[in-house]
């Protein structure tokens, strides 16, 4: 019992003498993410502080807080002025029958601007109603010049549908009948979609975009342009038929039918080839003698490059002083194979997007002409 109750004390000791688990700080996390609040609070003191014992300070800082809202407001006061107010307008790249409506509502949204203020978009809303503006932008001159420059999406054609025509752009844009001319080429569709929307259709497009790559002077003497057995075929007011095939290089085959037809070697023609740019090919009728062509000099395959406004003029002057056989009235369709040797595409052909027959132009004769001749 003695040695029981003597060491009872001492287990008592020994187990209050074992080392306590410390609990599980669960400040520190918190401590973590208040330490850059704190930081920032501290410096802010310290900023304080040193604010209020430098006298200058105190007011270099109330200085800057009167001063910048009255700059503010002088500035927006100053940029809507009179002193930077716009007074002169350059208008540039407006062309067509709309050129009027363009500029002078072009003009009107400019003289309320500034040369601080200038405003593209209101410039494009103010030609919105007109549909020949694509875009516009504006370059000011300071303090008082302004010039805008505008882009266009003129008419190459008038699109036919049911008898119906709409005016359309190159890129496939109907612009409305607004826009249209009796010196739009033709050409036929079967859905005519809403003004401000493009058509559809491989070759409505097609045929609008050779149209937009027409030279002006080439332009204003093309009928129609429909796809036929030659692949996508111009024909030109006096009745002369041009190849084109497809869509692809259409500005270097517009140099390639000026090159042939500036050419006095292809006189009296009524159609030309230019589906390969660097061979085309001038058919004449039968029974007609293609004029001396060895006196014509080629320069090789290569592509017409280089071609200036002068070649252009030229075939020009020689359609509108009658190149072909035949001269067709505007609007007429050309003449029958009786005097061309070549079949011609009637309207119903060219509203099915197809041309009957090419039988007399096999029996008619073809002169192949090297470019740049």
């Amino acid at each position: 019992m003695s040695r029981s109750i003597a060491a009872a004390p001492g287990r008592r000791r020994a187990t209050g003498s074992r080392p306590r688990r410390s609990a599980p700080k669960a400040s520190q996390p918190a401590s973590g993410i208040l330490r850059p609040f704190t930081a920032a609070a501290a410096l802010t003191r310290a900023a304080a502080t040193s604010i209020l014992r430098h006298r200058r300070l105190r007011i270099a800082l109330l200085a800057a807080a009167v001063a910048l809202p009255l700059l503010g407001c002088g500035w927006l006061w100053f940029r809507q002025s009179s002193f930077v107010a716009v007074q002169r307008v350059q208008i540039v790249g407006v062309h067509g029958a709309d050129a009027q409506a363009v500029q002078a509502a072009l003009t009107q949204a400019a003289h309320g601007m500034s040369t601080l203020n200038v405003s593209d978009a209101a410039l494009t809303a103010a030609v919105a109603p007109l549909r020949v503006v694509r875009a516009v932008r504006a370059i000011p001159s300071f303090p008082h010049g302004l010039r805008i420059d505008v882009i266009e999406q003129l008419p190459v054609a008038a699109l036919t549908v049911g008898g119906v025509r709409t005016a359309v752009a190159a890129d496939g844009v109907v612009l409305g009948p607004a826009l249209l001319s009796g010196s739009l080429p033709s050409v036929s569709g079967f859905f005519a979609p809403a003004p401000g929307r493009r058509v559809d259709g491989p070759n409505v497009l097609a045929a609008l975009a050779v149209l937009g790559a027409a030279p002006a002077p080439l332009a204003k003497h093309v009928e129609r342009v429909f796809t036929g057995a030659k692949g996508l075929t111009v024909a030109m007011r006096n009745g002369l038929l041009v190849y084109f095939g497809d869509a692809g290089r259409p500005l270097a085959k517009w140099l390639s039918l000026a090159r042939v037809l500036a050419d006095s070697s292809s006189a009296g023609a009524d159609y030309v080839d230019v589906r390969l740019p660097s061979h085309p090919a001038a058919g004449f009728p039968a029974g007609v003698t293609p004029p001396d062509a060895s006196a014509t000099t080629g320069s090789g395959s290569g592509e017409p490059t280089g071609s200036t406004e002068s070649t252009v003029a030229a075939l020009a002057a020689g359609l509108a002083g009658g190149t072909a056989t035949t001269t067709t009235p505007t609007g007429a369709e050309p003449s029958g194979a009786s005097s061309t040797g070549a079949a011609a595409p009637s309207e119903s052909t060219e509203a099915g997007s197809g041309e009957t027959g090419s039988g007399g132009e096999a029996g008619a004769s073809q002169t192949t002409t090297q470019p740049g001749g």
